[in-house]
């Protein structure tokens, strides 16, 4: 398992699948070990992918200090992992809660980032966060489905604060476009791969300065795609256009009948969207 020291002395693992050019991956959750990326709906087969397990998370090391957890703090860890592999410029991809971390990181060091893909990801970085209305008006979408009047209720608990763990459970197919056996087992696995007390400390407010960041990627010459999927409620893709609109040069692309894990409803069509942005950077 190849490993290298953060700036604090923790080390931190990662995982490399697939051969070419490399793409480092930055996993969500927050804070769930980088396996549930698995080889990104084959993208693998276009890029070599450069897993990162945060620090606390898969086979990275817990830090001395639970306070590093918060994803400001993470981004030197992003920043030793390019030394680490030797990159003076890098193809960056975050999902989900992941997308705060990429954007920090791009915040601090956009010279080291050559193009960035934001999948279903959070940008609460640039003052955009998802609502419980945007999360109603998404799961309104799944209204025709068998589990829906079970799982709706238990919903809105989530976004409410309120929920149950069982409330997570029955609620877990809104995050899928296809409810299938994939999905299951793929869900099966969302706590014994999360640390949830870095979770709880992950994304603090005062992680987050976003007049800054928008000042930055206003006149950041890199260019990003933005990937979501037409069944996702965080972000919709209503919502994943605003914040396209906030970088110099983005793009959006929305994804038919796709969840939060886009590359599990549609392997063919995510890896075909990200590795055609990729292969339009060279």
């Amino acid at each position: 398992m190849p490993t290298f020291a953060a700036p604090d002395g923790t080390r931190l693992a990662h995982h490399s699948r697939g051969e070419g050019a490399p793409l480092l991956c930055l996993p969500g959750g927050p804070m769930r070990a980088s396996a549930y990326l698995g080889d990104l709906g084959g993208l693998a087969r276009h890029r070599r992918l450069c897993l990162l397990d945060l620090r606390g998370t898969g086979a990275s090391d817990r830090p001395a200090d639970p306070a590093t957890y918060r994803c400001d703090r993470q981004v030197d860890d992003v920043e030793a992992f390019r030394g680490h592999l030797g990159l003076d410029r890098v193809d960056l991809l975050a999902h989900s809660a992941g997308g705060d971390l990429a954007l920090l990181y791009a915040v601090r060091y956009p010279e080291r980032v050559r193009s960035l893909t934001l999948v279903t990801a959070r940008a609460r970085v640039l003052g955009v966060d998802f609502t419980p209305e945007h999360r109603a008006e998404g799961a309104a979408l799944r209204s025709e489905e068998r589990w829906f009047e079970g799982a709706h209720e238990a919903y809105g608990r989530i976004w409410a604060g309120t929920a149950s763990d069982a409330d997570f459970d029955v609620a877990t197919p809104f995050f899928y476009g296809r409810w299938d056996t994939a999905a299951r087992a793929h869900a099966a696995t969302d706590v014994h791969q999360t640390n949830e007390d870095a979770a709880d400390r992950y994304a603090t407010p005062e992680a987050f300065r976003p007049a800054v960041a928008r000042s930055v990627v206003a006149a950041w010459d890199v260019r990003v795609l933005l990937v979501s999927g037409a069944l996702d409620s965080g972000p919709l893709p209503r919502v994943a256009a605003a914040v396209a609109d906030l970088f110099a040069q983005a793009e959006q692309a929305v994804l038919p009948g796709a969840g939060h894990f886009p590359w599990l409803d549609d392997p063919r069509l995510f890896s075909d969207t990200v590795a055609r942005f990729l292969d339009s950077q060279e």
